[in-house]
């Protein structure tokens, strides 16, 4: 199949704003294709994602690109191959190379398909067709149920490997719980307080401590044992302390939900960067900080699978297994002032919050579910947005990505702390496309928009982690736009050192 086929559906999925109406028009695209390997790339890249997961190019090396072609002539196998190709280039002169093959695939798109393109490789591609739009497209395809996706693709870990199936009458029964195949994790939504959880959950919930560290999942057969992350990539040469703590374990096969983290002496968490360093690095350097690990959930033992059984008999097991020092905390509680309890106890011991988990439900593996709820506060910032970003997809013609300062008290300036598109309506997104027009200080016709330090706006956070990025040293998690502040004016903004106590205050 041509590439422009693909870049036409994105671009059309990205302007409808009915989930019916992308789950049709992907469906269409995929019931077009003719091959397995075509249908397993095509389903990556309209999730937003590449199979080969990263091909060592980002933002800079796509802002400058060659006239597009006049007729589109690639093909989805090809561009596949180019980015396989650019991947396994290593050594010196690698970037050059990586640089002139990648002006040469861009010089044979057309400009539609140079937009799909760059938006694909720098991680932008958000036209709404990802995770349950996928699946219901590919059952709609492939005329199966969508239970049957789902169920093949929480097993598989990955949807295209069964949407290739799917798409070409492949039997979906074939996609079984194995050990040392990772399967998607379950996710949970979010509560605003424990009675909130409780209330959703019927009355009476599991409550677990929320470490602010990354999680794994654990997989043993025998003397073997492999540990991949959220996203399913394999960092077991990264974390032989968890492969030392599994191995110790009293079992011959395990699937386990854990959380890696580095702590301090006295037991408190270090900061998660501190943490995220041990995942970035092909192997346990000396000198880093040692990781503990704590085990939540069981998936899988010793010939029995457990995804279906109920949370109190996963965690029966997991008692049985693993001794209480490698074990979430954790509390079954109908009584909110317990449970408040509890989370007041782990937010003092630096953590981020409690879990909150229905003891009756099942595993529901690759889904976010409403059988768990995460409990955490949130912290708030009043900022001062310093320059705005085009939007892509259903936002082409927006300004969307703003970019988030805080006040320097010792020079008046403002240093920026990063930058979010999360948390915006559509409504938003009109009046800051207008808002931002007026304080543009330049240009608005590239694709970023610089803008006088006048508009004050509330952001949301999980965090402050320590960045070499930005200017401060400091960036904000998982930022997100609650509300613009017309009511207040620059200067009375938060300050760098207002974002720093957040920073020491969790150090």
């Amino acid at each position: 199949m041509l590439l422009a086929a693909i870049a036409a559906t994105s671009t059309e999925v990205g302007a409808l704003s009915s989930r019916l109406a992308k789950v049709t028009r992907v469906a269409a695209t995929l019931s077009a294709l003719d091959s397995a390997a075509d249908a397993a790339v095509v389903v990556a890249w309209l999730s937003g994602e590449l199979p080969q997961r990263q091909i060592g190019v980002g933002w800079a090396a796509l802002r400058t690109m060659p006239a597009p072609a006049g007729l589109p002539a690639l093909t989805v196998a090809a561009v596949d191959a180019a980015f396989s190709a650019i991947k396994g280039l290593s050594g010196p002169g690698s970037q050059a190379q990586r640089a002139d093959r990648l002006r040469a695939l861009f010089g044979a798109a057309t400009a539609e398909e140079q937009q799909f393109l760059q938006r694909l490789l720098g991680g932008e591609l958000r036209q709404g067709a990802l995770a349950g739009v996928m699946v219901d497209a590919v059952a709609k395809a492939a005329t199966v149920p969508v239970a049957a996706v789902r169920r093949a693709a929480m097993l598989a870990g990955e949807l295209p490997v069964v949407a290739a199936a799917a798409l070409t009458g492949g039997d979906l029964g074939r996609f079984t719980l194995q050990v040392g195949r990772p399967v998607g994790p379950m996710l949970a939504q979010t509560a605003v307080s424990v009675q909130d959880a409780l209330d959703k959950l019927g009355g009476t919930a599991v409550f677990e401590s929320k470490l602010d560290g990354a999680r794994v999942q654990v997989h043993r057969a025998g003397d073997t044992v492999s540990i991949y992350t959220r996203s399913l990539d394999d960092v077991t040469a990264r974390l032989p302390e968890v492969v030392a703590a599994t191995l110790a374990l009293p079992v011959s096969e395990l699937i386990a939900d854990a959380e890696a983290i580095a702590l301090r002496p006295d037991g408190r968490p270090h900061r998660f960067q501190v943490t995220a360093s041990r995942f970035g690095t092909r192997s346990a350097a000396g000198g880093r900080e040692p990781l503990s690990v704590f085990f939540f959930d069981l998936l899988h033992r010793d010939g029995t699978d457990l995804l279906d059984a109920p949370m109190t008999e996963r965690l029966a097991a997991l008692d049985e297994v693993v001794p209480a020092t490698q074990r979430m905390q954790r509390l079954t509680a109908s009584d909110p002032v317990a449970a408040q309890q509890f989370l007041e106890r782990t937010l003092a011991a630096g953590h981020e919050g409690v879990m909150a988990k229905d003891p009756d439900a099942g595993y529901a593996a690759g889904r976010r579910g409403a059988a768990w709820l995460k409990v955490k506060p949130v912290h708030t910032l009043d900022l001062v947005v310093l320059a705005v970003e085009w939007g892509s997809g259903r936002r082409t013609g927006k300004l969307s990505n703003i970019h988030l300062g805080a006040r320097d008290p010792q020079t008046g300036g403002y240093l920026m702390l990063g930058k979010t598109f999360k948390g915006m309506t559509d409504a938003m997104l009109a009046w800051q496309t207008q808002r931002f027009t007026e304080l543009a200080d330049g240009p608005t016709d590239g694709y970023l928009v610089r803008v006088r330090p006048e508009q004050v706006v509330e952001i949301a956070f999980d965090g402050v982690q320590g960045s070499t990025r930005y200017p401060a040293g400091m960036t904000l998690r998982f930022a997100r736009v609650l509300r613009y502040r017309d009511d207040k004016s620059a200067v009375e903004a938060d300050t760098v050192d207002t974002v720093r106590e957040h920073y020491e205050r969790n150090g």
